[in-house]
């Protein structure tokens, strides 16, 4: 009978051992969403603004970020500014995957925000509304709704390229398995549960969009 070369009762054993470097994945990847919420909502405002002065600095951030990797994105903040300031590995990773989500997420609310009827708009700022006021209490609110669902496959993406942060020793999930599969010589073993870890993980997320998803189809058709 062939026999594999891999221990796989090390997995149940070892597999507790991860717990924190499962913490760790989450606190990055949360942090990374909610700069890149910030920085993707601003850019969508300013794309879309009839000022060619804030139009111009959003298309070029978006067009940067979408066309460079992120992994050479967090280099650059880790290594490239270590001569200016010197930032923790773990602020790096936020930081990049913070400036790289937010130029996809402006896309998504941009065309949000653009699917709304301007009919709307026109109504809000008929009844006296300023052009802000329009945008936050009328248009922003539909807009959220719209972008639910490819919001949700972002934060997926998001949760996965935080394994990128292991390059720069960042004890998240893969570093973890990277680590302990080297030192006991159970690569193939720990490299399994880092992708058990990151099955749970992406599941739980996409149960939570989906439910939020019908949650909002539920309250429209109450309104």
């Amino acid at each position: 009978m062939f026999d594999l070369p891999y221990d796989f009762s090390a997995i149940p054993r070892y597999f507790p051992t991860f717990y924190e470097a499962a913490w760790i994945t989450l606190q990055l990847t949360t942090l990374g969403i909610l700069v890149g919420l910030i920085f993707g909502l601003i850019a969508a405002l300013m794309k879309i603004s009839q000022l060619k002065i804030l139009n111009v600095p959003a298309n070029i951030y978006i067009w940067i970020i979408r066309g460079t990797p992120l992994l050479l994105q967090l280099w650059i903040i880790y290594f490239g500014l270590a001569a200016i300031i010197n930032i923790p590995g773990f602020t790096s990773a936020v930081i990049a995957l913070g400036i790289h989500n937010g130029a996809y997420i402006a896309e998504i609310f941009r065309g949000a925000i653009q699917s709304i009827d301007r009919g709307q708009r026109e109504a809000a700022l008929s009844l006296g509304m300023t052009p802000w006021q329009a945008m936050k209490r009328v248009i922003l609110p539909q807009a959220l709704k719209r972008s639910i669902p490819p919001l949700g496959n972002q934060f997926i993406i998001a949760l996965k390229d935080s394994s990128l942060a292991s390059t720069i020793a960042v004890r998240e999930l893969l570093l973890r398995s990277r680590q302990i599969g080297s030192s006991q010589y159970l690569m193939m073993e720990m490299l399994i549960i880092a992708t058990i870890y990151y099955l749970i993980m992406t599941s739980v997320l996409t149960i939570i969009v989906s439910k939020i998803e019908r949650r909002m189809q539920v309250s429209d058709y109450r309104g």
